[in-house]
């Protein structure tokens, strides 16, 4: 049997586009006060699901005692990848490329549609799922990760379009094209892949949910995108 390696990937951004779709429509039939208790139930949701997966890789069990782990790696990563982020501007990148989409699909009038793609595109790109699931894709033809992600994400876009509206979907465009470049380029990654890396990805791609979340709960203006290049201080912090 001929295995077609990115098909997770495929599947993965399918679930995006149909659940934001999905969500699209049912927004019509929500009221304004029912949208915004929506997301703040998102941002409670994300905010817990960047707590779990923080404390899950920070936290380890010695018998009877509960010791923390890769708090200094984490503090140098965020620290450094924010540098060179803000450098970068990749938030204003962000920016522009939700405003481009809106103006190509006719919604230039929607103010929440770069708010609901940038939002989106970081909570399903951000997490070691969205780097260890196209590996294993890739080298080991197992999509499995990536189904389950696929499952979860049309289940998170769903929900944001149904909040945000249409710039939700669109996520499905960065999240297509991140996956699909770890996936051919899995080969050259895997062999540097450490447990140390993927913890460490894990950790702190974890802790920018948490900021996903606070943004969309107290309405802050974190700037997230710009923390991303944490994740390859990870990678070079591990491999020291």
């Amino acid at each position: 049997m001929i295995y077609i390696v990115g098909t997770g990937t495929f599947v993965n951004t399918g679930a995006i586009v149909v659940g934001g779709v999905l969500g699209y429509i049912f927004q019509r039939l929500l009221k304004q006060s029912l949208q915004k208790s929506i997301m703040q139930a998102i941002g409670v949701a994300v905010v817990f699901i960047g707590i779990s997966g923080t404390l899950a890789q920070m936290l380890v069990v010695h018998g009877t005692q509960i010791e923390t782990t890769g708090i200094l790696m984490a503090t140098i990563s965020l620290t450094l990848g924010t540098l060179i982020g803000e450098l970068i501007n990749i938030d204003a990148q962000f920016v522009k490329l939700g405003q481009w989409l809106r103006q190509k699909v006719g919604s230039g009038s929607d103010s929440r549609f770069v708010d609901g793609f940038v939002s989106a595109t970081l909570t399903v790109c951000v997490g070691a799922m969205a780097i260890i699931g196209p590996i294993q894709d890739a080298l080991q033809h197992d999509p499995n990760m990536l189904f389950t992600k696929a499952i979860l994400d049309g289940v998170i876009i769903a929900i944001y379009a149904a909040t945000f509206g249409l710039g939700a979907v669109f996520s499905a465009l960065p999240v297509f094209g991140f996956q699909m470049t770890i996936t051919l380029l899995a080969t050259l990654i895997a062999p540097l892949l450490s447990t140390a890396m993927t913890n460490g990805i894990s950790l702190v791609g974890s802790m920018m949910i948490f900021c996903i979340g606070l943004n969309l709960l107290f309405d802050m203006k974190i700037r997230v995108a710009n923390m991303l290049p944490a994740i390859l201080v990870v990678v070079l912090y591990a491999a020291i």
